[in-house]
């Protein structure tokens, strides 16, 4: 599921393809953008923010970028030239050609052409990963958020901090022993905003995220394990469906009692 790490992970990889290249041909398959052509324009860098992939431009004096989000089923990925994709065709949204390569991206939530992508996710809390990741500001975002808010409910809020999306959110929930539905009030924030942190670090550039610090299989705590034994307390693992499939919360109703309780001390995240 493409979260921050995600991001930062596709950026790193798309960054030597892309990086100081010239936009030889580019290919908008959405209706909005379908007349754009940034054919001549150079790729100067490929970061993330948050769950967004952007990718700054330049042509001489005039700059904009490529702003995307992935949502649950996008992807992007590197094809050398006649390479055939590993994805159908209909499904693509972008194609950016440079010499030698095609980077493609399938599926996006959201496509876009920004003169200036920074002001365009303004809105969103410090970046997890970002350059100027700053936890003061996180805390103070929780400490302004309504008191009967639940836990779970601000960890997905991009705008207390960027780049946590429901796999995170569940296994933070059981790191902190606490259930997703306890208002935030009466949670430990800066212990959430630093398991986030220490998470998303570690998993930056993992070919595998894992949230355990376990070795082989053993790569998440709560997360998809409906029904399996909990890895600390040997309790079933329990599934609550959200009204969207990417709100599905896990938890384990002894580690994480409803009362937001603890229940002895919390696993080693690393």
């Amino acid at each position: 599921m493409p979260e921050g790490d995600t991001l930062f992970a596709l950026a790193a990889r798309l960054r030597p393809v892309l990086a100081g290249q010239v936009l030889t041909k580019t290919d908008f398959r959405v209706p909005r953008l379908a007349t754009v052509d940034l054919s001549g324009w150079r790729v100067d860098e490929v970061r993330s923010i948050g769950k967004h992939l952007v990718m700054d431009l330049s042509d001489g004096e005039r700059r904009c970028a490529i702003r995307s989000h992935l949502g649950m089923d996008g992807s992007c990925r590197v094809f050398r030239l006649g390479q055939r994709w590993t994805k159908p065709g209909h499904t693509a949204r972008v194609v950016l050609h440079v010499d030698g390569a095609q980077a493609v991206g399938f599926l996006l939530r959201e496509l876009h052409v920004d003169t200036d992508p920074d002001a365009a996710l303004a809105h969103l809390g410090p970046d997890l990963l970002g350059p100027s990741w700053d936890a003061d500001a996180a805390l103070a975002n929780i400490a302004a958020a309504d008191p009967a808010r639940t836990v779970s409910d601000v960890l997905l809020d991009q705008r207390i901090m960027a780049g946590v999306g429901n796999v995170y959110r569940n296994e933070i929930c059981f790191l902190l022993g606490v259930h997703p539905s306890t208002p935030v009030v009466d949670v430990d924030a800066p212990e959430a905003v630093g398991a986030a942190r220490t998470l998303l670090w570690q998993n930056r550039l993992r070919p595998t995220r894992n949230t355990t610090g376990l070795p082989g299989r053993a790569t998440h705590w709560v997360y998809g394990r409906e029904k399996r034994p909990c890895r600390r307390c040997g309790t079933p693992i329990r599934r609550v469906d959200g009204r969207d499939r990417d709100r599905v919360t896990y938890f384990c109703p002894t580690c994480q009692p409803a009362t937001g309780s603890r229940n002895g001390p919390a696993p080693d995240r690393r």
